[in-house]
């Protein structure tokens, strides 16, 4: 996509959590049954941190953009989160955790393969013996579309139209994606570059980093991952 920044800066951190994708509840109490601590790779605006860390577990976060983190600092506990700004691929704490955690798509910000295999080895790092990483996706089930490309209403109302503008390349498996939203108060763009990965490719990344796949579900209620699932939820442990 040509001029796209991804950088997160502070456009795209004062909008983000406008749009709540209403799992928080259920992600959290999912997080919670692993262990009084935690690290959360790409901790961004504490979508996930806060109430998490509500729960009691004291979450530590690993962050590249310092306009999502100032907007968790705005929030109630957003100061008492520890946050080591980098790259959630290379970045450390200096610390081990039972969890380590990644969600929401994010892991596909890494935009080659090498840099999401090191995302992997960089988890790996931080988790304590018995410890777990786990990784939430959508699944790229639409690749197969006509010339790899589509748009999708999102939203239509009398005063506003919400489409996902799309265009995939097979060939490196990046995704070129603008939210845009035409309304009464003029139009807004949210561009945003992905490398969209199956699980299967996941899976090898974690053999890579000494992990090996301990369960996978549809979600965060632990429903059965089908062939008709349209994300995942995949805990990885290391491999002895």
């Amino acid at each position: 996509m040509k001029g796209f920044d991804p950088s997160f800066g502070p456009e795209i951190a004062k909008n983000y959590d406008n749009q709540p994708r209403g799992d928080e509840e259920e992600c959290v109490r999912f997080l919670s049954r692993f262990g009084t601590t935690a690290l959360e790779l790409a901790i961004g605006t504490g979508r996930i941190a806060l109430p998490l860390a509500d729960t009691g577990v004291a979450v530590d976060g690993i962050e590249l953009s310092p306009d999502m983190v100032a907007r968790m600092r705005e929030k109630p506990g957003g100061a008492g989160i520890d946050v080591t700004m980098g790259d959630m691929s290379t970045a450390g704490t200096g610390r081990t955790y039972p969890l380590v955690y990644l969600v929401y798509n994010t892991i596909t910000n890494l935009l080659t393969q090498d840099d999401q295999v090191r995302c992997f080895e960089n988890a790996a790092r931080h988790l304590e013996p018995g410890g777990v990483f786990v990784v939430e996706c959508g699944l790229p089930s639409w690749v197969a579309r006509e010339r790899n490309q589509f748009i999708d209403v999102t939203a239509m109302e009398l005063d506003r139209v919400s489409l996902d503008v799309n265009r995939y390349d097979p060939v490196t498996q990046l995704l070129d994606e603008n939210h845009v939203e035409i309304s009464a108060n003029g139009v807004r763009f949210g561009p945003i570059r992905q490398r969209m990965t199956y699980p299967s490719e996941f899976d090898l990344m974690a053999r890579i980093a000494g992990l090996r796949l301990r369960e996978r579900w549809d979600g965060w209620t632990a429903q059965p991952f089908t062939a008709a699932s349209t994300r995942h939820v995949s805990v990885y442990e290391r491999a002895s």
